[in-house]
């Protein structure tokens, strides 16, 4: 149902009455009501902050190397419970050159709760990697390697980049103020269009304000739709000395049930990590006790008990 000019502009008159009135009536009811409004705001404006960065690759279209910085955002909502969809959003990729090195760099950002939660869990730490990397093939069309590693540093780029391309705005201070005031006041008169005017109506930012241009990037993903439980497998990690207790080699042995092919399995070492992945089964990631040879690793899979072992010898 449209509302008048004059109708319209009578309910805004009657708004600022009841501002006036909380004011007299209960200053420190109306001093709160102020504070949490200019809270919420603030949460709204704030931009992403990194929390870590991982690196994998794309392998179609076209193969490139791929960072994903995972980022912790007020703006995302998190979600209604255990039960419901994960929000996130995700950025537009950018490609860069460095030297001969030619990558690409994806932000997502989720709800701080949700990053803060997996923080403390791997397996919901990874079930959101693997979300983003799913949702980043699907919006872009991509085919990423299921293989990943985390990063020594948070981001990869610079934060003003990043908060441009989430935001999808410059992040000019005084031509967003300016903005925000005046789209703040459309704002008071559209929420005072309350159906029940005894109801207190709330100071929000309008609708496009809010969401800029990141938001209709955000998808839902159910995790009955790719939430696939990924174990820790078991696994005995040693050091061999030799007869004179000197460290020779890190041996590994890792019991992978249901994998019968060394096919299946995915594996990256560096000089001190390790990490073993089997698509939607399994992932290991050990922090190694000493620095090994990757050259002279060696990597054997014993079919009758599925037992991958990996032998590393120590630089």
């Amino acid at each position: 149902m449209e509302i008048s000019s004059k109708g319209l502009l009578t309910q805004v008159t009657q708004f600022w009455n009841l501002l006036d009135d909380l004011a007299e009536s209960d200053p420190e009811g109306y001093e709160k009501f102020i504070q949490q409004q200019l809270k919420e705001g603030k949460q709204l404006c704030a931009a992403p902050e990194p929390q870590l960065c991982l690196q994998t690759r794309i392998l179609k279209p076209k193969e490139k190397i791929l960072f994903i910085n995972l980022c912790q955002w007020t703006r995302i909502p998190a979600p209604q419970s255990a039960t419901h969809p994960v929000p996130l959003t995700v950025g537009k990729p950018e490609d860069t050159t460095e030297t001969s090195d030619a990558y690409t760099v994806i932000d997502v950002a989720y709800n701080p709760d949700v990053l803060q939660a997996a923080e403390k869990n791997q397996v919901k730490k990874n079930q959101l990697i693997q979300m983003a990397m799913k949702c980043i093939e699907e919006q872009f069309q991509f085919t990423l390697s299921h293989s990943y590693h985390i990063t020594k540093f948070r981001i990869k780029g610079s934060i003003q980049r990043m908060k441009q391309n989430l935001m999808g705005i410059q992040t000019d201070s005084i031509d967003l103020r300016e903005k925000m005031r005046r789209e703040r006041t459309l704002g008071q008169i559209r929420s005072s269009t309350m159906s029940n005017p005894d109801h207190f109506p709330q100071l929000l930012l309008p609708k496009d304000q809010v969401s800029g241009k990141a938001v209709c990037l955000i998808e839902e993903i159910s995790s009955t739709e790719i939430q696939v439980e990924i174990k820790i497998p078991a696994y005995e990690l040693k050091i061999v000395h030799d007869h004179n207790e000197k460290p020779l080699k890190t041996e590994l042995k890792v019991e992978l049930p249901g994998i019968n092919s060394v096919s299946l399995c995915d594996l990256s070492v560096s000089e001190d990590d390790l990490l073993i992945e089997v698509s939607e089964k399994y992932r290991l990631h050990l922090n190694l006790p000493k620095p090994i040879d990757t050259e002279m690793t060696t990597a054997k899979f014993i079919k009758e008990n599925s037992t991958l072992i990996i032998t590393m010898p120590l630089v």
